[in-house]
C-alpha cells in the first residue's frame, strides 16, 4: 500500500462524510494481511479496532475505499460481532453485510445485496437469518449449515443466488476476537465512540445510521420492575405488635409484651390527569404492587389525586384493580403527601405514579419513588425518579 493510502481515504472521509471520518479517527488501526480480504474491523479487549490488508486496499479506487470504511464503520454500530453467538458463522456473516450493504453506495464489485437472494432490503440482520437459512441437515453439519432438499422459506423465494458459495466483503474471522468483550463493555465504548464522532461532525449522523445512532445514545431502559421491588425493599419499616407469649419488662403479666414484626406500610399515589390514564400503565403499575404486597406482611393505601384526594383505597394482599377518575382542573402533587403525614403508623415509603407536572412540598423526609411516564419530569430535587415503560 502506498504510504498515506489509508489515511488519505479517512481523511477524504473527514471532508465529504465526517460523522464517519471522526468514526474511524477513535479506532485503533493495523496492517496485516486478512485471508484475502482488504479490511475488517473487530473488537478486541474492549478498544474498536480496524484492520487493513495493505496490498488488497491499495488494489480499491479511491471511493470503493471510503464505502469499505463505511461498512466497516456501520459493522461496529450494530455490533454485529458480538449479536450471532449460537448462530451459524457463515450464514450470519453474509446476513451482517446484507443488512447494511444497501445503504453503502459505492462498494466493490464483490459486495453482496438482498436482491440477490430474492429478499428486500431494509432488514436486519436477524430478519436475513430468519429468512435465508434453511433448517439444515442433521446427518451433515460441516459447510453453511443448508440442507439438500429445496425447502421454502417464508417472505423468500429461494430462487436467488446460492448463499452457500457467497462470501462477505470484509473478513469476518477476526469478529472471534470479540468474544473477549462482554456486551455492557462493548455497547459502552460504542457509545462513547459516536458521542465523539457526532462531536467531531457537529452533531450530524448520516440519514442511514441517524436511526441507530439515535438508539446508542439513548439511555437504557430502566428495569422499573426490579428497582420499584429494590425501593420497597429498603424503605421496609420494622413495627411491633402486642402478644401475651412475652412479658412485658415493666408490668409484668399485668399488660401483653411485645415483639418485632416487619410489616411493609406503602403509600402510592396515583395521578388522575390524562397522561397516566392509560390503561396497560396503571395495570402494569398495579401488578406489580400486588406481587410485592402477597409477598410481605403489607399494608398499601393507594389515592387518586389531581388538584385534591379523589378516592382512598387500601388493600393487604387482596385483588387491586385501579381505577380511573377524572378531576379535571390542574394537578397539585402536594395532597398526598400531607396524607402521608397523618397517617399512623407513617407510611416507609411513598411510591408516586405521575407525569410530574404539578407543584410539590419543598422537602420529603419520607422516602419517595416517582414512577413517571415516558415524557414525565420529576418534579422535585429529592426522591428517586423511576421512568414507566410498557
Amino acid at each position: 500500500m502506498a504510504p498515506g493510502t489509508l489515511q488519505n481515504a479517512v481523511v477524504r472521509l473527514l471532508k465529504e462524510r465526517p460523522f464517519y471520518g471522526h468514526f474511524l479517527l477513535n479506532l485503533r488501526r493495523e496492517e496485516r494481511p486478512l485471508n484475502g480480504k482488504a479490511a475488517g474491523v473487530t473488537i478486541r479487549n474492549g478498544t474498536p479496532t480496524l484492520a487493513v490488508d495493505p496490498a488488497s486496499f491499495s488494489l480499491l479506487s479511491a471511493p470503493q475505499q471510503q464505502a469499505l470504511l463505511e461498512h466497516m464503520v456501520k459493522h461496529l454500530l450494530h455490533l454485529h460481532m458480538l449479536r450471532g453467538k449460537g448462530k451459524n458463522s457463515h450464514d450470519w456473516d453474509l446476513c451482517c453485510d446484507l443488512a447494511i450493504n444497501p445503504g453503502t453506495p459505492g462498494l466493490p464489485e464483490d459486495a453482496i445485496y438482498p436482491n440477490q437472494f430474492d429478499l428486500p432490503d431494509g432488514l436486519a440482520a436477524e430478519e436475513y437469518y430468519r429468512l435465508l437459512v434453511r433448517p439444515f441437515d442433521v446427518g451433515n453439519l460441516a459447510g453453511s449449515g443448508f440442507g439438500d432438499e429445496a425447502q421454502e422459506v417464508e417472505g423468500a423465494s429461494g430462487g436467488g443466488k446460492d448463499p452457500a458459495g457467497a462470501s462477505t466483503l470484509d473478513d469476518h474471522a477476526i469478529w472471534s476476537d470479540a468474544d473477549s468483550t462482554p456486551l455492557p463493555l462493548a455497547e459502552e465504548m460504542l457509545r462513547a465512540v459516536t458521542r465523539e464522532s457526532l462531536r467531531g461532525s457537529d452533531g450530524e449522523a448520516p440519514a442511514e445510521v441517524r436511526g441507530v445512532v439515535d438508539a446508542i445514545l439513548r439511555p437504557s431502559p430502566i428495569p422499573w420492575r426490579q428497582v420499584l421491588r429494590q425501593f420497597v425493599a429498603t424503605a421496609g419499616r420494622v413495627g411491633k405488635k402486642s402478644t401475651w407469649m412475652r412479658e412485658h419488662r415493666r408490668f409484668e403479666h399485668d399488660t401483653p409484651g411485645s415483639r418485632k414484626r416487619h410489616r411493609l406500610t406503602l403509600l402510592v399515589g396515583i395521578d388522575v390527569s390524562d397522561s397516566t390514564n392509560i390503561a396497560e400503565l396503571r395495570e402494569a403499575f398495579a401488578t406489580e404492587l400486588l406481587q410485592i404486597a402477597r409477598g410481605r406482611d403489607a399494608a398499601i393505601t393507594v389515592l387518586y389525586a389531581n388538584s385534591r384526594i379523589q378516592q382512598v383505597e387500601a388493600f393487604k394482599g387482596s385483588a387491586f384493580v385501579p381505577q380511573r377518575y377524572d378531576g379535571g382542573g390542574f394537578t397539585d402533587l402536594r395532597p398526598v403527601f400531607e396524607y402521608a403525614k397523618t397517617m399512623h403508623p407513617l407510611p416507609a415509603a411513598v411510591i408516586y405514579l405521575t407525569d410530574g407536572i404539578g407543584p410539590v412540598p419543598e422537602q420529603m423526609e419520607l422516602p419517595t419513588l416517582w414512577v413517571l411516564t415516558a415524557d414525565g419530569e420529576k418534579p422535585a430535587p429529592w426522591g428517586i425518579e423511576l421512568r414507566l415503560e410498557v
